[in-house]
């Protein structure tokens, strides 16, 4: 069976390639001319490796990526927290996602369509609550235009599933683990910061919770959704909701090193936001923490999911598969 990976040159993506190229499958990486191909570089040379350039904004050159391939899996988007230009979001993760459905229904071969969506989609969760697989983003705060851009494209999605189209839709938590530092390996860039000295105290209150996912767990978890995935269906590839101070405190039990001693005030962090902005306009750079993410790391509300330990989420690693019944 040959697949076809969008957004293959990513943090995700590579990981993906790399798993279904040992499961025996046939890939075809769609990466753009101008990728970084690192993620890429262990399974460069392995003959079931092909690789097909074009931009899923381009509608031709994704027609004849998707030429012979039977399943997609579309893993691209744009994962930033802020960008100079905020239209990029919404041609890439919205517009991308319409050239996907687009060349679906015009390439005759495609059987399955793969769509990794990401828990902001689903909106954050208030008051201790804890989300499933039927919440939907209620559209009145979004902290960023990445996560608004998410959560249109996810109801382009769920109306593509309702028309009849072959479409499974997964949402991974906090994407964690090795490998290319990169927007969408935020956790690794932030301890990188930490142990640098460049971020010497905590993020947030404590109570800032997410649902972190081992990349190894998404990756098998999205393997899981062609194999046994129901089409319409939504399947939260989650871990365990902790906060980015139970992280770095995990971090310096590992490390042996000391652990942060205070909590950095909401308004020294925005301001060192603000002025990251301001220097990454100068240097045409984008900063690491930026205002839009300071006020993800920084809400009072948070992302809180289904997990393995309730039974409902996908952890592969720890022998749960995608569940037939999850609805």
């Amino acid at each position: 069976m040959k697949v076809l990976v969008t957004g293959a040159s990513g943090y995700l993506g590579g990981n993906l390639c790399q798993a279904l190229l040992r499961e025996g499958y046939s890939v075809r990486a769609f990466v753009r001319p101008t990728s970084d191909l690192s993620s890429l570089s262990p399974v460069t040379h392995d003959p079931a490796l092909e690789l097909a350039y074009g931009d899923v904004t381009d509608l031709p050159s994704l027609l004849l990526a998707c030429s012979g391939c039977e399943v997609i899996f579309h893993a691209a988007a744009l994962v930033e927290p802020w960008l100079p230009d905020p239209s990029r979001f919404f041609s890439v993760n919205v517009e991308g996602l319409k050239n996907v459905l687009e060349a679906f229904r015009e390439t005759k071969t495609v059987e399955k369509i793969i769509y990794t969506s990401s828990f902001f989609a689903l909106g954050s969760t208030h008051d201790g609550c804890i989300a499933n697989e039927t919440q939907v983003h209620n559209e009145k705060l979004f902290c960023t235009e990445y996560e608004r851009s998410k959560a249109i494209a996810d109801k382009i999605a769920i109306q593509a599933a309702s028309d009849g189209l072959p479409i499974v839709l997964v949402y991974p938590g906090v994407i964690y683990g090795s490998g290319k530092v990169t927007a969408g390996n935020v956790v690794a860039r932030l301890l990188i910061e930490r142990f640098n000295g460049r971020l010497p105290g905590y993020i947030g209150n404590g109570n800032d919770k997410f649902s972190f996912s081992h990349v190894d767990d998404v990756v098998n978890g999205h393997i899981a959704a062609m194999q046994k995935g129901r089409a319409g269906e939504r399947y939260l590839l989650t871990g365990e909701n902790a906060s980015f101070k139970d992280v770095f405190d995990v971090a310096s039990s590992i490390t042996g090193t000391r652990r942060p001693w205070f909590h950095i005030p909401f308004w020294a962090v925005e301001a060192y936001g603000w002025l990251s902005l301001f220097f990454a306009r100068i240097m045409g750079k984008l900063p690491l923490l930026s205002p839009p993410r300071v006020w993800i790391l920084y809400s009072p509300i948070s992302w809180v999911l289904c997990n393995i330990d309730t039974g409902t989420g996908v952890g592969v690693r720890h022998g749960y598969e995608v569940s037939d019944t999850v609805t």
